[in-house]
Order: C-alpha cells, then structure tokens, then sequence
C-alpha cells in the first residue's frame, strides 16, 4: 500500500497517484456519479483533475484522497479536504465522491468523519464544510452524518450552469 494518509475500520485513504488514471475514470466517467459536475469527464478532464490533486498535495498538503476498500484492494472512490472559495476567501472542505456500486453501504460517510477528525486534530481547522449541489440528497445526509448543519446557500456555475449549492459546516468546539 502506497503512503497511507487515514485509516478506518474499512477503509484505507492514501494520495492518489497516476497509475490511479483508469480507477478514476471509473469514477469521474460515470454520468450517475457525475451529475453535480453536469456529466461525466473526458480522458482529459480525468487528467485535469488528477493534476489538480497533485498540485493541491504540494501546494496544501492535502487534497481528495483515493478511498481503498480494505478486503477487496480496491479504490472505490475519493474521499478528503480542499480549499474551496466560500464568503469572499478559502475554507476547508471535507469532499467525497464513490464509484455507484458502492453507493448506499456507509462507505462515504466513514471516510468523510475521519476526513473531519483529521481536519481538526491533525490540520487544525476550527471549522470545516461541505458545499454540496442542492439536488444531492445523498451527499447532503452525509454531511449531516458528519455533524454538519446547514449554514448558507452559494451559487456555482460549472459548464454554463447555475446551480444552488447548500454550505454546510462543522465546528471544533461542537465535538
């Protein structure tokens, strides 16, 4: 196993790296799992955004991490903290994305409470969010399963499109 950043009861988080390109396409191909970026990504835009967790590694420390599941050996999605604009300057937030298959079996939400834990006890944020399209029910009750409350609603365009997104945060002192 590559250098491990979090480890749970099921999971393993570590870097993602460029032999990860075909598991992330999986994933970032996926127009289901896509549809809060308005479809799937091409090759290219898989590399972009590979590129951009790298560079954020470097530059930040951290970044989206590959999500391995523990019995299988498989990346089964991406799961950690980035800095995303929010009130005119930069939070932390815990993001995650899963491949469809293992949607609906607390994977998601085992990765993002250790993504909040490392966030406050290792980076030491007082404070962490998830800004999250207001279509996605499923990842809005991750948040919530994170400790999270609903605090603001923002505005993104991604791809020519307008869409709502609901800010949700949770504080140091409330654990």
């Amino acid at each position: 196993m590559d250098e491990m950043i979090l480890e749970t009861e099921r999971l393993v988080l570590r870097k993602l790296e460029q032999s990860d390109f075909r598991e992330a396409c999986k994933l970032l191909q996926d127009p289901e799992v896509m549809y809060a970026y308005e479809g799937a990504f091409s090759d290219q835009e898989v590399q972009v955004w590979l590129d951009k967790m790298f560079r954020r590694y470097e530059n930040d420390g951290f970044a989206l991490w590959a999500v391995v599941e523990k019995g299988s050996g498989e990346l089964i999605g991406q799961c950690g903290i980035t800095y995303q604009e929010y009130n005119g300057g930069w939070v932390p937030e815990v993001g995650y994305l899963f491949r469809k298959e293992f949607w609906h079996k607390g994977f998601a939400t085992e990765a993002a409470i250790a993504c909040k834990e490392y966030a406050f006890q290792v980076l030491d944020f007082d404070d962490v969010y998830s800004i999250i399209r207001d279509s996605n029910v499923a990842s809005q009750n991750v948040a919530r399963r994170n400790g999270m409350s609903e605090v603001d609603i923002l505005i993104k365009y991604y791809r020519g499109v307008e869409m709502p997104h609901i800010v949700f945060r949770a504080s140091r002192k409330n654990i």
